[in-house]
């Protein structure tokens, strides 16, 4: 597994995954229309040698593609996170474990303690160290992504903070808008843990907040900073886990928090809670610009790097695009955890059209009435769940990874009289369509069959299924029909 950015770089170019552009481009929309096209051709991870004649190369589209992603995790398939979430899952839910199983479940339980992470003093990401007078935002390739953007922002920060109450450590991606040298805005979303440690700090009294700033890390960290994980889990032991070896972390030189050693860049500094500014508009992975909203400002005081850094981007808008995949990563490896909460539920699906909290769609093990409905308010009482807007239930047998297939169910299993159930709740903050900010209706349809007990007065019909016998009969003399296989 990689142990820093430039090692997966160097591997991807080794495995000839890795486009290498020398000629100088721009940081002002060229490099998001370039990454655009990448993404539309299920083309490589690309490296800009020259943006704007910043001797920092600029790495783009590391996520663009499920084997991206895959890739970058060290997996074949994302439901390799599956199984390794789920085997978590199984290991916590034994109850009569035979004694076999106990000795097992001990030894798993001390290899966590090779996960966690680890302390040096000496690390690769302070080789260089300036001050905000010696090297500062100014000096960095940021990229303005789309034409009404607000400014140059940082799009794949791994922005670190405690939790003032009891010291827990957050890591979360969020955007941050660049205002001059030395000041630039946190836009944490108030559902995410560094808003959540902004509110804690207010409550104490608290005016500043340390923040860390890492640009460019090993790809399984930079994937677990995006991860919706419950509050005050660390995401750098999820990171250690699909690893299988902890991150390596070093104090910083001017603030108390602990960041990655092998970080391409660290910007450590302060959140000025009596400072709030407005940020945006930005074009965000909702395919529109986000409304300008206020949020706190970012003051730099001290950056780490290494001697010859790697700058990394995430280019967002309209889908499919490089968010897509890293959720589509978090969902597979949350599944078994969901499925922990209520067992009726067999698979779902985020699809790329629905921006995470737009729409989910969920296959359930359904045995009683009103069931489809309890799924949905299940949904809706979930963490960051509870921001979806429209939750679609179907039948376990239904692939709800084909959108063809979940369409027609929709199509033909749902009377709008009887299936549909509008609520309201909370919603994301990057959510346009709402009569008010972070507050909308809901939606929640149920496509399954109805069952005795459902408001129905006729029978519910026969689904249209071949008969097996002949389906293997005809697969075996395809050929002889004259069809080629």
């Amino acid at each position: 597994m990689f142990d820093d950015l430039r090692q997966y770089v160097n591997w991807l170019n080794e495995q000839k995954l890795l486009n290498v552009v020398e000629k100088k481009v721009s940081s002002e929309l060229e490099i998001t229309q370039i990454v655009t096209k990448l993404i539309e051709k299920k083309d490589h991870t690309v490296i800009f040698e020259n943006v704007d004649d910043n001797k920092i190369p600029v790495v783009a589209n590391l996520f663009g593609s499920e084997s991206h992603i895959s890739n970058a995790l060290g997996v074949k398939n994302l439901d390799e996170l599956y199984n390794m979430s789920d085997q978590i899952i199984s290991l916590i839910d034994k109850e009569n474990n035979s004694m076999k199983e106990k000795i097992d479940m001990l030894f798993t339980v001390l290899n966590m303690r090779k996960i966690k992470p680890k302390t040096i003093k000496k690390a690769p990401s302070q080789e260089l160290v300036y001050e905000k007078s010696e090297f500062n935002f100014s000096d960095l390739p940021a990229l303005k992504s789309w034409p009404l953007d607000a400014g140059k922002y940082l799009t794949a920060a791994m922005v670190i903070s405690n939790n003032p109450i009891n010291n827990k450590r957050n890591v979360g991606m969020y955007r941050i808008q660049i205002l001059d040298e030395s000041n630039a805005i946190m836009h944490w979303q108030s559902y995410k843990g560094g808003s959540q440690n902004e509110n804690h700090a207010k409550e104490l009294g608290i005016n500043k907040i340390p923040v860390a700033i890492v640009l460019g890390c090993d790809p399984v960290s930079m994937w677990s900073a995006s991860a919706p994980l419950p509050p005050d889990i660390d995401e750098f032991l999820l990171s250690g886990f699909i690893r299988s070896k902890p991150v390596e972390l070093v104090k910083c030189k001017s603030i108390d928090l602990m960041v990655p050693a092998h970080a391409e860049i660290v910007l450590e500094g302060e959140v000025d809670l009596n400072d709030y500014r407005d940020e945006g508009p930005f074009g965000d992975h909702t395919g529109y610009y986000s409304p300008v909203s206020q949020y706190p400002t970012f003051n730099l005081k001290t950056v780490t790097m290494k001697k010859n850094p790697l700058f990394p981007v995430i280019t967002v808008g309209r889908p499919i695009k490089e968010d897509y995949f890293l959720g589509k990563a978090s969902e597979r490896f949350m599944l078994p955890a969901l499925k922990k909460i209520t067992s009726e539920i067999v698979d779902v699906n985020m699809p790329a059209e629905g921006i995470f909290h737009n729409f989910i769609i969920v296959s359930i093990n359904k045995k009683y009435p009103g069931q489809a409905k309890k799924i949905m308010h299940t949904i809706w009482g979930l963490g960051l769940l509870s921001l979806t807007k429209i939750v679609v239930v179907v039948d376990k047998w239904v692939n709800i990874q084909d959108l063809s297939e979940v369409f027609w169910r929709l199509g033909v299993n749902i009377d709008p009289n009887r299936d549909l159930m509008i609520t309201e709740g909370p919603a994301d903050d990057l959510d346009h369509s709402s009569e008010y900010y972070r507050f909308s209706g809901k939606l929640g349809i149920d496509a399954t069959a109805k069952i005795k007990g459902e408001p129905r007065v006729r029978e519910w019909p026969e689904e249209i299924v071949m008969d097996e016998k002949i389906v293997d009969y005809v697969d075996q003399n395809w050929g002889k029909y004259g069809f080629k296989d």
